[in-house]
Parts: C-alpha cells; sequence; structure tokens
C-alpha cells in the first residue's frame, strides 16, 4: 500500500500527480475464501479488515453486487456520536467513537473527522427529561454529554429562534461527536484491507448460498461459484434478502431514509443539530453545504427515491428554527434504505445455520459505528462467539425477550 505524508504529497505534485498507485487491486474471485463478507459498505470493509488485522485471517472476499461504498455508505447525513441510553448500546457506540478518534492514523487515510459536537435539542417537558435522563446515564457510562440552557444553545448557533413553533427548552450536548466523510472512510478501510490481502469483488451478485449437512459451503454469485466455510452478510437494507436464501427469516423492515444538501454557503454552521421530535437535523460540510436529514418513510419498500411530503416536512422545520436558510435553494435529495430493527438496535449474530453471521438492523444510526461494528462482528466471525461489547446484540433476543429498546435516543435514530 502506497503511503501518503506530507513529502509523498510533494513528490507526486512534482510529478503532475502521475505517480500514484490503484487504491485496490480489481482481483478475479479465488475458488475458495475462509470468509466470504457479502457488502463493500463501510461495515463490511471494516469486518474484513479487522479480520485480516486483528485476527489474521487474509483469505477473505469481499462480495458487492454494485460498486465499493455505492449503497448506504453513499447515502447518509455522516453524523457520529455515542450518547446513546442503555448500557449495552453505549458500550458498542462508544467503543466505535474511540476507533474514529484515531482513524485516519490508523489507515494513513484522511476520513475527516471533525469533533465538532452534536446537539439534541427537546422542545417540551417530557423532552427535557428524557434528555436529563440520558445525559445521566451517558455520564455513568463515561461518555461525556452535558445538558444545555436555551441561552447556552443561542450562544453556539446564534441564529437559531428559540421561540418558533417548536419552542427550545434546552438541549444535550456531547462534545466529542461530529460528522466524518462517507466515501473517505469506505476508500480508507478498501485499501487498508486490500493492503492485507482481501479480495474486493465489484459487480459480484450474490445470486444463491449452498448449504452441505446444514451449514455454509459457498455462494452463488454474478462471477461463478465461490466456495467458503463462512459468510459474513453486511448487506443493510438488503440483509433480509440474503437471509431468505438461506432459509433464515430476520426480524427486519426496509424503509427508505431521507436526506438532501443545500447549495454550497461559507462556514456558518459549527455544530450538528438535531430534533428527535420534529425528525429533522442539520448540519455543514467542509465544501459548504448544508447537510440535512429527515426521518424514514412510513412504507417498506426498496425505491432509493423517499416522499415528498417528508422532505418538506423536514425544511418546515428547519426554517422554523433557522429561519435564515429561508432562501437557501437545495441541490440534490436522494433516499438510503435502512433496515430497521423491533428495538431499534443492531443484530451481530450467528444464527441457526452453521458458519452464517449477520451484521444488520442499525435503523437509521449505522454509519456512526462503522469501525466498532467492523471490529466487534469480525471478533464473532473470526472466533464464532460474541465479543462482550456486541453480545447482547444476538439474533435470539427477539425469541428471549431480552430486547435493547433505544427507541427514545435514537428516535431520528442518528
Amino acid at each position: 500500500m502506497q503511503r501518503f505524508s506530507i513529502l509523498s504529497l510533494v513528490r507526486n505534485g512534482l510529478g503532475y500527480h502521475e505517480g500514484w498507485q490503484r487504491q485496490w487491486r480489481q482481483p478475479e474471485p479465488r475458488r475458495e475464501y475462509d470468509v466470504v463478507v457479502v457488502g463493500a459498505g463501510g461495515h463490511g470493509l471494516a469486518t474484513a479488515y479487522y479480520l485480516a488485522k486483528e485476527h489474521g485471517i487474509r483469505n477473505v472476499a469481499v462480495v458487492e453486487r454494485g460498486w465499493l461504498g455505492g449503497g448506504n455508505t453513499a447515502r447518509n447525513t455522516t453524523i457520529v456520536r455515542s450518547n446513546y441510553l442503555w448500557d449495552d448500546a453505549t458500550h458498542l457506540y462508544e467503543k466505535s467513537m474511540q476507533l474514529w478518534e484515531g482513524l485516519s492514523r490508523e489507515l494513513n487515510y484522511n476520513v475527516m473527522f471533525s469533533q465538532r459536537g452534536v446537539m439534541n435539542l427537546g422542545h417540551s417537558p417530557q423532552d427535557m427529561r428524557d434528555i436529563e435522563r440520558r445525559v445521566n446515564a451517558n455520564r455513568l457510562n463515561g461518555v461525556d454529554a452535558v445538558v444545555l440552557t436555551p441561552e447556552q444553545v443561542r450562544r453556539q448557533v446564534p441564529y437559531i429562534n428559540l421561540d418558533s413553533r417548536y419552542p427550545v427548552l434546552g438541549a444535550s450536548f456531547q462534545p466529542r461527536a461530529g460528522v466524518a466523510r462517507h466515501d473517505a472512510i469506505a476508500w480508507g478501510f478498501a485499501r487498508a484491507a486490500d493492503a492485507l490481502g482481501v479480495d474486493i469483488l465489484q459487480h459480484c451478485e450474490v445470486t444463491g448460498i449452498r448449504r452441505e449437512g446444514g451449514r455454509i459451503a459457498g455462494i452463488d454469485t454474478a462471477r461463478g461459484f465461490i466456495r467458503t466455510r463462512k459468510l459474513a452478510v453486511v448487506a443493510a437494507g438488503h440483509s433480509s434478502v440474503i437471509a431468505a436464501m438461506a432459509g433464515v427469516r430476520l426480524p427486519l423492515e426496509s424503509h427508505p431514509l431521507q436526506a438532501l444538501v443545500s447549495e454550497p454557503l461559507k462556514p456558518v454552521f459549527p455544530t450538528v443539530v438535531m430534533s428527535n421530535a420534529i425528525h429533522a437535523y442539520i448540519s455543514q460540510s467542509d465544501k459548504g453545504d448544508l447537510v440535512i436529514g429527515a426521518g424514514i418513510d412510513a412504507y417498506t419498500g426498496y425505491g432509493q427515491r423517499g416522499s415528498v411530503p417528508v422532505v418538506e416536512g423536514a425544511l418546515q422545520a428547519i426554517v422554523e428554527l433557522f429561519p435564515l436558510f429561508s432562501r437557501v435553494r437545495m441541490n440534490r435529495q436522494w433516499g438510503g434504505i435502512v433496515d430497521v430493527s423491533p428495538d431499534a438496535c443492531p443484530i451481530l449474530s450467528g444464527c441457526e445455520v452453521p458458519g452464517l453471521y449477520f451484521n444488520c438492523g442499525w435503523g437509521t444510526g449505522g454509519f456512526k459505528a462503522t469501525p466498532g461494528s467492523g471490529w466487534a462482528f469480525a471478533h464473532t466471525v473470526a472466533q464464532d462467539r460474541p465479543h462482550p461489547v456486541n453480545a447482547a446484540f444476538s439474533l435470539d433476543r427477539f425469541y428471549s425477550g431480552r430486547l435493547v429498546d433505544e427507541h427514545g435516543a435514537a428516535a431520528v435514530a442518528h
């Protein structure tokens, strides 16, 4: 892997940037792998990287029906935080946050992690009671969190309208939270995994799963049959489709999630502001465009478009809270497909089919968990048992009733 540094930038600049090597290979599929990961998004590539780095399993393939990082990794609003309510969820997301803080150095790739803080607004006395409860729970788990008064909110974001149709009574704030670059996280993990010997097979759609003696034997793909004893499915909203090929039913619903970006502006928005009550959140990217998100559409489906009423509702709320944005024009709008579990928490687990593992059910909170998800899931696949960080997120919790209900901390779920 070609190392990035100030000297390499200068040297290649003098050579008109014609000396850069390809960041990952385009290999042909081998006949057999120790592990096959389905899904070349952030979570799948992170899983492959940590399998190779932490567990020494380098005969790994990542298969992707489209192109690397072209699914939900490219269709999110890049928010990173760890201020969840329950211990199990907090430990998983906080592990991810700790990995985010050193990820650019570890991968030798700038993932553009900007710790500008995330603010969750409260619009009613009940909102504030929930915020205070969550902040206290965060502090008990060693996660940085504070409760802000309306005046403290105004000091951070002077142009917010505290007395709109959605009165702001306060907020929670996590200073270490922030945003990262969605493409960079996929590219960084891809080049690091490739350097460790992982094969990334793009345009290699899974068309079937073969079993022998009850356990996984391999997969049929658009590029032929690939034999493997371990299959790790990390396909976000399409995880249930892959699971059905093996005769497994997952407790998931797939919904479109709305997001949009504006025309570029000069730096004006220093943090991330979210409102669970009105399903709207906003930040400003390094390019200057406002990144705006809404809630999920009520219907299930795989259309990456979303519906106009949801966009209208989110923009209406943003304009109520920030009147100065009323004349800003929107450039692009899209929908991602999120997989929602009954308790708004992920599944990181094996199942009744030996050799088959699932990393899914992240809802709309998957991006922030990318490194922690890959780290914990790699342990689960390599050791055939969960790490303590993800032990609570087994598939059998939906049978036992040991749910981890994060609907409160994950109402918008970002």
